[in-house]
């Protein structure tokens, strides 16, 4: 077990994003100095995370000496490669296309900027984001810090890894099945998946049959999460949902809690139940009121979330070329991409009913909050995989098999659209972080992150430098 991290003395310190924003405010360290210890950083443990898809190290130094405004003014940052931002290419994740630096920031960039955070470059991720561990066939590997021969998580791998090693303290993620909560829970990290349409989002996520993605940021603390919630807000704003607000300490307010350890189609490992169960001890030893419950989804909803994921594979593949350009080699994608495209080829008779049941999930979940303010799950179903388990060079029926035993309790806020967070509350016995996820109904992040910041004081998280 090798464990990785770059945290240290220099200016950086052990600083969160709101510790680092006040003290470039006082002038107690400047934002150039800032930039360089990250990009030391970087160098230093991108060579054993392989976290970084497109460094931006000159432009951050430009960008230093005459920085933005916003709360975060000067705090480094990374995007995913999967969004668009002015002079850097979206690749996706994938070798099938040769992508040009973007002419203009994507909506999200645009907001996520905004609130002052300065991009190093863009992070890694599986190919298009279908995987829940990001290994490329050429490129290798995403590894967690805590453990190199470990998978980093998810499609937001990258970001997360480069959070959780210290090199920045704040990173963006999105999330289609997971991929916000998947990486922080592996990695020791806060990853909260917000009400669908909370922050503005690119014209390719907007444009889904049904919008299960959503933008959002990793973190090492809830006030980095809360805070970035709360300028963003101030940049862009859902007027159908209520505010987030400023969220600064716990909530009053003791909440019903349902405890669920069967996810989508599979339960949690013996392990990670027995751990989501001392999560539900905590909870009732603050004061909440926790039930049992039984997972709240039909036993359609498997099935048609993989159907539904399979027909934006297919879309991909049909409209390849059309979106990126002669460069477009389809016999370049991964076997985890053509499989699924294969899958919702032959079951393309089923998509109308598979969309409209998982549009309908939102009534399902609303009527689980009509009994509780809040529902706890493991985030994942087992431990954290080594690298190679999920290889999308296997064959489908065997990537798709592990897939689905580790990734059984996130889908389905993406369905629904409701906002859920990902917190570093357990340990394995091998020394793995292990996730507790919250759910709560649409528009109730306020709820959750006043749950965080009471479960963060409760039971501080283990930190990769001690």
């Amino acid at each position: 077990m090798t464990r990785v991290h770059a945290f240290g003395d220099d200016v950086l310190g052990e600083l969160d994003a709101v510790g680092l924003a006040a003290r470039i405010q006082s002038r107690a360290v400047s934002v150039a100095e800032v930039v360089e210890a990250a990009i030391a950083r970087a160098e230093r443990v991108d060579p054993l995370l392989n976290a970084i898809a497109h460094p931006a190290y000159e432009r951050a130094r430009d960008e230093a000496r005459s920085p933005r405004g916003g709360f975060f003014a000067g705090v480094p940052s990374f995007l995913k490669d999967n969004v668009d931002v002015a002079g850097m290419p979206t690749h996706h994740g994938t070798d099938a296309f040769t992508s040009r630096p973007r002419r203009h920031d994507g909506d999200f960039a645009r907001m996520f900027l905004a609130t002052g955070l300065v991009p190093l470059g863009k992070t890694r991720l599986s190919e298009f984001g279908f995987s829940a561990s990001a290994e490329h066939p050429r490129l290798g590997a995403v590894r967690s810090p805590w453990d190199t021969d470990r998978s980093a998580g998810a499609s937001s791998a990258g970001s997360a890894a480069l959070v959780a090693a210290g090199v920045v303290p704040i990173a963006h993620a999105n999330d289609g099945g997971g991929s916000i909560r998947i990486p922080a829970a592996v990695n020791g990290l806060v990853g909260l998946k917000p009400t669908r349409d909370r922050l503005a989002q690119d014209k390719l996520m907007r444009d889904m049959p049904v919008r299960i993605v959503s933008d959002g940021v990793l973190t090492r603390s809830v006030r980095d999460t809360a805070a970035f919630y709360r300028e963003a807000e101030k940049v862009y704003r859902e007027l159908r949902l209520p505010p987030v607000g400023d969220i600064t300490r716990p909530g009053r307010a003791r909440l019903r809690v349902a405890v669920v350890t069967s996810g989508v189609g599979v339960g949690a490992s013996p392990e990670v139940a027995d751990l989501t169960l001392k999560t539900a001890q905590l909870l009732e030893e603050l004061g909440h009121r926790v039930e049992p419950a039984s997972a709240p989804v039909p036993g359609s909803f498997p099935d048609d979330f993989l159907l539904y994921w399979a027909l934006l594979a297919l879309a991909l593949v049909r409209t390849g070329k059309r979106r990126h350009g002669r460069s477009w080699d389809p016999g370049r994608l991964d076997n985890l991409t053509l499989g699924l495209a294969r899958h919702a080829r032959r079951n393309l008779h089923r998509v109308p009913l598979a969309i409209t049941r998982l549009k309908r999930s939102r009534r399902v979940t609303a009527e689980l909050f009509g009994s509780y303010d809040v529902v706890l799950t493991p985030t994942l179903a087992t431990e954290t995989p080594l690298v190679g388990h999920l290889d999308p060079t296997q064959d489908y029926d065997t990537i798709m098999e592990r897939l689905l035993g580790w990734v059984a309790f996130t889908p389905l806020q993406n369905a629904s659209g409701d906002p859920a967070i990902s917190l570093p509350l357990a340990t394995t016995s091998s020394g793995m972080p292990q996730g507790m996820m919250f759910g709560a109904a649409a528009g109730r992040e306020a709820t959750l992150l006043e749950l965080a910041y009471e479960l963060e004081e409760a039971r501080p998280w283990a930190r990769i430098q001690d």
